[in-house]
Parts: structure tokens; C-alpha cells; sequence
């Protein structure tokens, strides 16, 4: 019984210390705008998610489109260019749902 309760501290312990190494340096303050949804962090960890899905199948539809079209060989820039347009509109997109605005420092 002893041992489950140190291992379960020492796992406590190990993701506080991990918890800690994720970088948030470059993630944008979030304003509420209303009255928010979500509390920011799950407001984030669900629209970050969204944003996610929307790139890989922004990418998947480029490719699509190329081969219907009859380009043999799409253009890698291009694709991941309107990839990362398409997962910043679902992000912003699904923060405003949320009830907050994302503020960016520069």
C-alpha cells in the first residue's frame, strides 16, 4: 500500500517538474471578450487543437486539389503557407467562439 502512494508522489512529483519545461514564451495572452466559455487554458488547449485538425486537412486538400488539377508535384511552400492561413483562421476562429480575443506580443 505503501509503495503506490511513494510511486504515485514520485509520478506527481516528475510531472510538476516536467510541467515546467513547456515552453509558453510565444503563446498570446487571451482577452475575454463577453463572457467566456471555457476558462483560458482549456479555451486554448481546444481551439490549439482545432487549429491542428484544420492544417493537417488544409495540407491533405492541397495535395488533392494538385493531383486533380495535374500538377505531379505540388508546391511545398504554397501548401504549407495555405496550411498555416487555414489553421490561424480556425484558431482564431474558434477563440472568438470561446469568448476571447488573442493578443500577440511582438
Amino acid at each position: 500500500m505503501r509503495v503506490g502512494i511513494y510511486r504515485a508522489l514520485a509520478v506527481l512529483a516528475t510531472m510538476t517538474a516536467l510541467a515546467g519545461c513547456v515552453d509558453h514564451a510565444n503563446a498570446p495572452v487571451l482577452l475575454p471578450v463577453g463572457v467566456p466559455v471555457n476558462p483560458p487554458v482549456v479555451a486554448q488547449s481546444i481551439c490549439v487543437t482545432d487549429g491542428n485538425a484544420m492544417y493537417d486537412e488544409a495540407k491533405k486538400q492541397y495535395q488533392l486539389r494538385a493531383q486533380l488539377t495535374g500538377y505531379a508535384e505540388a508546391d511545398a511552400l504554397e501548401a504549407e503557407t495555405t496550411a498555416r492561413a487555414a489553421a490561424h483562421r480556425q484558431y482564431v476562429a474558434c477563440l472568438s467562439g470561446q469568448g476571447y480575443r488573442a493578443l500577440y506580443a511582438n
